[in-house]
């Protein structure tokens, strides 16, 4: 089964990267997907938020940006599903073509700019899979000529509440023009103040950031969530940085990077993140994740969940059982009977 997935997988590549992300959602819909062995290793187990997570490794969003598939990929392994960018209006993106592989360092460039069918496709789909289990957070975003940006979010509150098991508050992609600037100190109090105000039961929210902010900026965010009581922080989206990469076929493309040369810089923004928050707020690390020590490292950085999704385009998603058995090792080799335990383990707080 690992052979024929490798073979798939190498199949795709070869097609347009947009075109083999469409028929790859299409094979999962008819269930052509991976299933991965009925196990629940208690040593991965998290509780966060509320939530039993059976594992650590969640899907980043951006792969099933509509809700189409995340019964299938939670069957593939995964811990939770994150779904979206969603919008409250449906909306094309960017002009084609809009994704790049960069083979030679397992990473993709995108600029997609959040292309997706709208808040009522998604909010059908959930409808339908209720009572199936399973942790399916929704990823909020804003049209692209919306006048209020942080009504697109409240709305999206309001739209999938009691569907979602948490939402995340997605302000740092960098392919819808201003919108990182919601990430400015006051224009992030005033969004989370609307956006935790909108909310009627205890769902988590948490919020999305981006891997380029300064010390400052940096300082800014840990400061206001701390003070607003968001329940946690996704570190971090893609990058605009190119630091690394050699030159050749679409290094030179702009949009957001993901993949293997992410890992490093949105490590190192997680664990200063860990430090300014003083460990008081749960992270999601994201960014570069393929492999069970890649994962590790982020836990041991202060993440308490980790991501992933540019690694399933150069490894498939057999890829995450692998991750699952490698972390458990990982945490009993250094004697850690939880990954709740390992939490923070590098970033010593004051």
């Amino acid at each position: 089964m690992k052979a024929l997935y490798a073979l798939s997988s190498h199949m795709l590549r070869r097609l347009d990267p947009e075109r083999a992300h469409g028929l790859t959602i299409e094979a999962l819909q008819w269930g052509l997907g991976p299933h991965a062995p009925e196990s629940r290793d208690p040593r991965l187990a998290v509780k966060l938020f509320g939530l039993d997570f059976p594992n650590p490794i969640g899907l980043a969003a951006g792969f099933d940006k509509n809700g189409e598939v995340p019964d299938a990929m939670l069957k593939a392994g995964f811990g939770f599903v994150e779904v979206g960018t969603t919008t409250p209006r449906p909306q094309e993106g960017n002009p084609r073509p809009r994704i790049f592989r960069l083979s030679a360092h397992e990473a993709v460039i995108n600029r997609l700019g959040f292309n997706n069918k709208g808040h009522d496709a998604m909010l059908a789909r959930l409808k339908r899979r209720q009572g199936r289990g399973g942790i399916v957070g929704v990823n909020l975003g804003t049209n692209k000529d919306s006048e209020d940006r942080a009504a697109d979010y409240v709305k999206g509150i309001e739209t999938f509440e009691g569907l979602a098991s948490y939402f995340t508050v997605n302000i740092s992609s960098p392919n819808t023009p201003g919108l990182r600037a919601l990430q400015s100190r006051a224009a992030l109090e005033d969004l989370i103040t609307r956006v935790l105000g909108a909310r009627k039961s205890a769902v988590p929210v948490l919020l999305k950031i981006a891997p380029d902010l300064i010390e400052e900026e940096l300082a800014d965010i840990a400061g206001v969530c701390l003070q607003s009581g968001i329940d946690g922080i996704i570190v971090s989206n893609t990058t605009i940085a190119r630091d690394g990469l050699v030159s050749g076929a679409h290094a030179g493309e702009t949009g957001g990077l993901s993949g293997k040369p992410l890992f490093a810089p949105s490590t190192a923004v997680l664990r200063r993140m860990r430090e300014l928050t003083d460990g008081k707020l749960p992270l999601v690390g994201v960014g570069g994740v393929s492999s069970g020590r890649d994962a590790y490292t982020k836990i041991r950085a202060g993440a308490s969940l980790v991501q992933l999704y540019t690694a399933m385009t150069f490894q498939g998603p057999g890829l995450v059982p692998e991750m699952a058995r490698d972390l458990s090792a990982l945490l009993k080799a250094d004697g850690f009977a939880s990954v709740a335990d390992a939490v923070g383990a590098d970033v010593p707080l004051r």
